[in-house]
């Protein structure tokens, strides 16, 4: 199921952002975006999704496994993205905010996929709290589980560790590329940072026009 990403122009009201970007994204990879602030690393992840903010206009084509996502509807894309905030739901404990993304279902079955993610990020003891009395690096986490629990076909990385401390930063870091990697789902990744880089095969730098 790879993803697959052609952008002939990007351009904001102020000016073209970049052209002329090809990107194969393959199954269980994550292929990283790196460049200076401006550049249109984040707008070439809302393309993808579907988000682009009002006077953003770009021209290419996306597909993922084949099919062409450029006319589809934000919720069709099945596009998972990670921000670096987690914009977890604050009248929601932990649980309730992992409930919202599960495709709809048997309760039983939805449920017990609740509570796997939260044992895949560690995090069962704290199922009924509230996200305000979660540290940033628990909040992270949550973020990460919600994000996959809707199974998406792709995953979009917004610089999610940028927040973390070093130690935290490298734990989340493995998570994520384990999860990508054994779900087989295709990522694209946007940092500054070097260390995010899972591949050096799998890095474009973006220079802007």
């Amino acid at each position: 199921m790879s993803l697959q990403i052609h952008i002939s122009q990007l351009a904001s009201p102020a000016g073209v952002l970049l052209r002329d970007l090809h990107l194969e994204v393959a199954p269980g990879t994550v292929h990283t975006l790196m460049g200076p602030s401006g550049c249109g690393k984040s707008s070439v992840l809302a393309a993808v999704c579907g988000t682009l903010e009002d006077g953003m206009h770009w021209h290419g084509s996306v597909h993922l496994n084949g099919q062409c996502l450029d006319t589809l509807p934000v919720q069709a894309r099945r596009v998972g993205i990670l921000f670096q905030d987690d914009l977890l739901f604050a009248h929601m404990t932990v649980f309730e905010n992992l409930l919202f993304a599960v495709p709809a279902g048997p309760a039983a079955g939805r449920e017990a996929a609740v509570q796997q993610a939260l044992a895949d990020v560690e995090m069962r003891d704290l199922a009924h709290a509230n996200p305000a009395r979660l540290s940033g690096g628990q909040r992270a986490r949550v973020a990460l589980a919600r994000a996959l629990l809707a199974w998406p076909r792709a995953l979009l990385l917004d610089e999610p560790f940028s927040k973390l401390d070093t130690a935290l930063r490298e734990r989340m870091r493995a998570l994520v590329f384990g999860l990508v990697r054994s779900r087989s789902i295709p990522a694209l990744l946007v940092t500054h940072d070097a260390a995010d880089v899972a591949n050096a095969t799998h890095l474009t730098r973006l220079a802007g026009v």
